[in-house]
């Protein structure tokens, strides 16, 4: 098979895979629209539902609900001086109420970041979110990709950064939402595909057994 016909048909697998999906919910905070851009990427992704916790770190009417029935939960935050922003604490610290029943256990998780340096400590914040994710008794799900790091790759080339344990993007500091590049936006695409496929598999092992 070659490249063509392989990448079509992997193409229309995830089509499928995210035909058959439940609810896969992205819930995110932005501050200046890049994070929400990246947000959407995975949601393209994965088929999923988009929620945006606000200025004020609250989720919308029904936020709490939809999260509740979801399969899968993706996080997604701007990485600020080394950490996620406030707003998305102030969602993780009232987490604790669906925490103390026990509400999202057993569903998978997910994590994303963006920040102004290539480096910018990203790392930190999606192990932050990878805390939160096993406080609640969850399922990781890493970027499943190699890193684009031979001396032919390219800044746009799929996981250019090289993240493995969720998804990264890089946006210049005076540069604007709509400037991200499309090699982060494609990375976070397929890393939103991973997360469809593999809810799938855990609702397909399920219904097997």
């Amino acid at each position: 098979m070659n490249a063509a016909l392989a990448g079509l048909w992997l193409r229309r697998a995830s089509e499928d895979w995210i035909s058959c999906m439940s609810d896969i919910v992205v819930v995110y905070h932005s501050g200046y629209g890049h994070t929400q851009r990246m947000a959407q990427a995975v949601a393209d992704g994965a088929g999923a539902r988009m929620l945006s916790i606000d200025s004020d770190g609250q989720l919308p009417a029904g936020g709490w609900e939809l999260l509740a029935a979801a399969d899968a939960i993706v996080f997604g935050s701007p990485t600020y001086m080394g950490g996620p922003s406030w707003q998305f604490k102030r969602f993780a610290d009232a987490s604790s109420k669906p925490w103390f029943v026990q509400a999202w256990k057993d569903k998978l998780f997910a994590g994303f970041t963006n920040s102004a340096s290539v480096n910018g400590n990203k790392q930190t914040t999606l192990d932050y979110l990878f805390q939160l994710a096993m406080q609640h008794g969850g399922l990781w799900v890493g970027s499943g990709m190699l890193p684009s790091n031979a001396r032919a790759a390219q800044r746009n080339d799929l996981n250019w950064i090289g993240a493995f344990s969720g998804a990264m993007a890089q946006s210049a500091s005076d540069a604007s939402a709509a400037e991200m590049l499309p090699g982060d936006l494609e990375t976070a695409r397929v890393f939103g595909e991973r997360v469809a496929q593999q809810a799938l598999r855990l609702m397909r092992e399920a219904g097997a057994a």
